[in-house]
C-alpha cells in the first residue's frame, strides 16, 4: 500500500483538482471539489483548503503545493509572476509559503505581443511536468500547445520556457456561441461541419469577416442552424493554428498538445491539415508531474 507524501493541487477559476502522492510521485488517492476561484469570497480560501480539501484526501499535516489561479489575485495570495526565461529549478526557487508547509507555484510572464506582456498561471506547470516526464525533451528546441479557454503557445528551449503566446480562442467560442447572432442549440459535434470550418479559417487572416461565413452559410446558403458551433469551433482554431504558432518567430514542423484528450483531438485534426506533425500528451499527468517535481519534499 502507498503511503502519502505530498498533497498537490491544480486550483483553477471553476474547479480544484487534487492528488495525494507518494514518495515516488504515483497517486494515492484523487478528487476534485467545486471550488474554482471564481466562487470564492476574499480571503476564503484558505479556510476551505483546511476544512474541505485536507480532510477530504486525508491529508491533514501533509506538505501542500498548489498551482494555477489560486495565485492570482481571485486566490489565496496574489504570488508574483517568475520572468521567462524560466526552467523547473527557477520556479523551485520562487515558491512562494502562503501557510505552514503550503507553497503555491508562481506563473510566468514575458514579452508577448507588440510589447505587452504576457502571462499564464498553471500552465507553466504542466509543461514542466511534461518536460520531467520525457527527459529527452529536455534539449533541443520544442513548441507546446495547451489549448483551452485561453490556449498556450509555448517555445521551450533547452528545459526552460522561454516564451509564449495566449490565444483566446475558448472564450471567443463561448461568447459568440451564446451572446451573437452565431447562437445556436446545436452541439459541437458535427464533424463534418468542424471540417467546413477549418477551411474556412484561411490562413486565420480576416478573421472577422471570416467570422460572418458562420451566419452567411445559414441563411443564405443550405446549412443547418444546428451545425453552426461545429463550424465556428473549426473556423476559430483553424485561424488560431495557422496564425498564433509563428507569432513565436519558429513556425513548427512539429507541435505537442498538452491538456484534454478531446480538445487535443480538434487541434491535431486542425494541424494535421496544415502538414504539422502532432503528439498528444495527456495533460492531468503533466500537472501531477510538474506538481510533484517542484514540490517533493526532500
Amino acid at each position: 500500500m502507498r503511503t502519502a507524501a505530498l498533497l498537490a493541487c491544480d486550483w483553477g477559476t471553476t474547479n480544484l483538482r487534487a492528488w495525494t502522492l507518494d514518495g515516488s510521485g504515483a497517486v494515492v488517492a484523487q478528487r476534485d471539489f467545486p471550488l474554482g476561484v471564481s466562487k470564492l469570497a476574499p480571503g476564503e480560501a484558505a479556510r476551505r483548503f483546511e476544512v474541505e480539501v485536507r480532510p477530504g484526501l486525508g491529508a491533514p499535516a501533509l506538505p501542500a503545493i498548489l498551482c494555477g489561479m489560486i495565485g492570482s489575485n481571485l486566490g489565496w495570495t496574489a504570488v508574483p509572476y517568475a520572468d521567462c526565461p524560466a526552467g523547473l529549478t527557477d520556479l523551485a526557487r520562487s515558491l512562494t509559503s502562503v501557510a505552514e508547509d503550503v507553497r503555491i507555484v508562481p506563473g510566468l510572464r514575458c514579452e508577448g505581443i507588440a510589447r505587452a506582456p504576457d502571462v499564464m498561471r498553471g500552465e507553466e506547470t504542466q509543461v514542466l511536468g511534461w518536460l520531467a516526464r520525457h527527459p529527452d525533451r529536455q534539449t533541443g528546441r520544442h513548441i507546446v500547445c495547451h489549448p483551452g479557454t485561453h490556449a498556450k503557445w509555448v517555445l521551450v528551449e533547452d528545459g526552460r520556457i522561454v516564451r509564449f503566446v495566449t490565444a483566446m480562442t475558448g472564450e471567443l467560442f463561448a461568447v459568440l456561441g451564446r451572446h451573437s447572432l452565431l447562437q445556436s442549440d446545436g452541439p459541437a459535434d458535427d464533424e463534418d461541419a468542424f471540417d467546413q470550418g477549418l477551411a474556412a479559417a484561411g490562413e486565420g487572416d480576416a478573421l472577422a469577416a471570416r467570422l460572418f461565413t458562420a451566419r452567411a452559410r445559414v441563411v443564405g446558403g443550405k446549412a443547418e442552424a444546428r451545425s453552426t458551433p461545429s463550424y465556428l469551433s473549426g473556423l476559430l482554431i483553424g485561424a488560431e493554428v495557422a496564425s498564433v504558432p509563428k507569432l513565436l518567430g519558429h513556425p513548427p514542423s512539429q507541435v505537442s498538445l498538452l491538456g484534454d484528450a478531446a480538445l487535443c483531438e480538434r487541434y491535431r485534426r486542425a494541424l494535421s491539415r496544415t502538414g504539422v506533425r502532432v503528439e498528444v500528451f495527456d495533460g492531468e499527468a503533466a500537472a501531477i508531474a510538474g506538481l510533484f517535481a517542484l514540490g517533493a519534499p526532500p
